[in-house]
């Protein structure tokens, strides 16, 4: 095969992937206004976000506090150390907060999901379910995909809260901030619109990451082996469809 042959190939196969996605994207939609299985909501509700708090917590404390630490660095330069509050809380709320805890969840998550219904798919469960006359889209995917979407942006404003207490540790303690002074600027800097935009985001970021969980998962083929692609390809898919809509959506904000 020469060079243009695998180069049309590879372009052919990324179309066809995307149009399937489209495609499962689109019945995943149309299935979301319609009935569900509301049992299965909830224990994706407690799976999803409550299971996902301590990873999003911790990841959440240091990236906050690590946000301060540089901050000062370069802003000792300008002799600019008095804004570390407020870039510490308006990229917390307005990027990092958002960002961090889908990432996290694209990868706790979205592989779990993809792990879990590519082992349904390799022993037959899907097809026995259309044997039962229950439909895999609302008893498997409508859930999962409901559940990111309401769970995201709690963990993300509790992401939030933990963030800034780690950026507001660092200062009170390595720092040498003085904790009233610190706490005022976090909260004179932040505008109703930067909670808000933030929310909208994780929204977003928790439908696309289940919604890669679920694509992969029901598309798995091949065994064991095929289980383990599916949850690989559905964090990457995830993470890169996050990174996308970031930027979109930070576009649209600004």
């Amino acid at each position: 095969m020469n060079p243009v042959q695998a180069l049309g190939r590879g372009v052919l196969s990324l179309l066809r992937s995307l149009g399937a996605m489209t495609l499962f994207a689109g019945s995943a939609i149309r299935a979301l206004f319609g009935p569900f299985y509301a049992g299965q909501l909830g224990l994706q509700l407690l799976r999803i976000g409550f299971l996902s708090l301590p990873v999003v917590g911790l990841t959440a404390l240091f990236t906050g506090a690590a946000l301060a630490l540089n901050i000062y660095v370069g802003g000792a330069r300008f002799n600019a150390e008095s804004f570390v509050p407020n870039i510490v809380a308006l990229g917390i709320v307005r990027e990092l907060g958002p960002v961090i805890a889908a990432l996290m969840l694209a990868g706790r998550v979205s592989s779990g999901i993809a792990a879990e219904i590519g082992a349904m798919r390799a022993t037959e469960q899907i097809d026995a379910l259309h044997t039962l006359t229950i439909d895999p889209m609302r008893y498997l995917v409508v859930p999962r995909i409901l559940a990111g979407i309401i769970v995201l942006p709690l963990l993300v404003l509790v992401a939030n809260v933990i963030g800034v207490l780690g950026g507001f540790l660092v200062g009170i303690t390595t720092l040498e901030f003085d904790p009233t002074v610190y706490i005022r600027n976090s909260y004179d800097i932040l505008e109703s619109w930067d909670v808000i935009s933030g929310l909208i985001k994780a929204g977003v970021f928790g439908f696309l990451l289940t919604l890669m969980g679920c694509y992969h998962g029901y598309h798995a083929e091949g065994g064991a082996q095929g289980v383990g692609r599916a949850a690989t390809h559905a964090v990457v898919s995830a993470a890169m469809l996050i990174f996308a809509a970031n930027f979109i959506l930070t576009s649209v904000f600004v």
